[in-house]
């Protein structure tokens, strides 16, 4: 199994609290659906011998696109990839670009599954982080999803906000549940630097979020999903039965992966190796036109790989699966790995002869435990 996955670099206002690589400038977008679809072709013996099951559209907001310029990009993608092995394609959406003429045009193309920047379905916490939908707009683009015959959508929701307490939390999650999305997607708010946010923090116009904060509606969460029946299947995603997300599925299985678009990412598990392409618009077209990739590519030494595996895997529910670390990198490194579990303070694990795994207390520190797992040389 494999993925492309395509970076739709636009959106129509900056979001408070993101870092990714996106711009407001609605210029170059048919220049820049061109460039992609030159990559495409630049990177056809890659996309033909790898046979992709998923593709994905992340950003930015690849909403923003029209149907011609979706079709442009599909077009491009046909030529080199079979779509009657794709089981899963998915678009990033925000909800104020979800209309029926739009859905009705998306519904002609191989898109089967809609992602959603819902965040909250609080007004005062969308304008907080300079969200372009209201809580009546994103239920209303919910429905009108379902309407227009697509039956599989995540949703992303926002916890640990400035303000926030957990009642205002706990209706977030069970509006969530009440419009039966076969996928939620939840993230505790972090604050990067040279966002708008931090700019708040650092001048004393935004108060420092309590970890507690954060610690206790993480808890929530998973109470309140697991009781209406969804999967918590990495730490940051809850599906129901059989509905897990199959393209994050291969980033968190070490599966191979395409990117395509500005500063989007790859990996190759047959070259040990991964790739980015420059996170710079203008700069990403130019090389493109030029004919060239504009990408950086590592290699990856054996600890860089165990290593991988213990961040990605360690992620989710099944965790590290000794079996598959022993016939991936030998029987030395799965017990270096072994040795450095002992070190880790036993309530924060399930242990089996088979596999080790974080239980929720785990969970929340695990970016702590991943690091105190890594090997040496």
């Amino acid at each position: 199994m494999a993925g492309v996955y395509i970076h739709i670099p636009f959106c129509k206002k900056a979001c408070y609290y993101c870092d990714f690589h996106f711009t407001t400038n609605a210029k170059y977008h048919d220049r820049m659906v061109d460039a992609i679809c030159t990559e495409i072709s630049l990177k056809k013996d890659v996309l033909q011998s790898i046979n992709p099951t998923t593709i994905y559209f992340g950003g930015g907001t690849p909403s923003i696109l029209n149907k011609d310029q979706f079709n442009k990009i599909f077009d491009a993608l046909d030529r080199y990839i079979d779509f009657d092995l794709i089981e899963e394609c998915t678009i990033e959406a925000n909800p104020d670009d979800i209309h029926l003429a739009l859905l009705n045009d998306l519904k002609k193309t191989p898109i089967t599954r809609f992602s959603l920047g819902i965040q909250s379905f609080h007004d005062d916490e969308l304008q907080l982080m300079n969200r372009a939908h209201s809580s009546k707009e994103a239920i209303n683009s919910i429905h009108m999803i379902k309407e227009a015959g697509f039956n599989s959508f995540t949703l992303d929701l926002i916890y640990g906000m400035p303000n926030s307490n957990d009642e205002k939390w706990l209706q977030n999650i069970r509006q969530a549940i009440q419009l039966e999305p076969d996928h939620l997607s939840a993230y505790c708010l972090t604050i990067e630097k040279n966002t708008v946010l931090d700019n708040w923090l650092q001048k004393g116009e935004l108060d420092k979020i309590p970890d507690e904060l954060g610690i206790r509606q993480f808890k929530l969460l998973i109470e309140e999903l697991s009781d209406a029946g969804y999967e918590h299947y990495e730490i940051s995603n809850f599906a129901k039965k059989g509905k897990r997300a199959i393209h994050n599925a291969n980033y968190w299985q070490g599966k191979d992966y395409i990117g395509i678009g500005p500063s989007a990412h790859s990996y190759s598990h047959q070259s040990k190796g991964r790739s980015w392409n420059i996170a710079h618009n203008i700069k990403y077209m130019e090389s493109i036109e030029d004919g060239r990739l504009p990408e950086e590519v590592e290699s990856l030494s054996i600890i860089d790989q165990v290593n991988e595996y213990i961040m990605i895997r360690l992620r989710t529910k099944e965790g590290l699966i000794f079996d598959e670390l022993n016939a991936l990198f030998g029987a030395q490194h799965l017990q270096a790995i072994k040795s450095n579990i002992n070190l880790i303070d036993k309530d924060l694990f399930v242990l089996t002869a088979q596999s080790f795994s974080l239980n929720v207390e785990g969970k929340l520190v695990s970016d702590q435990i991943i690091r105190d797992l890594f090997v040496e040389e």
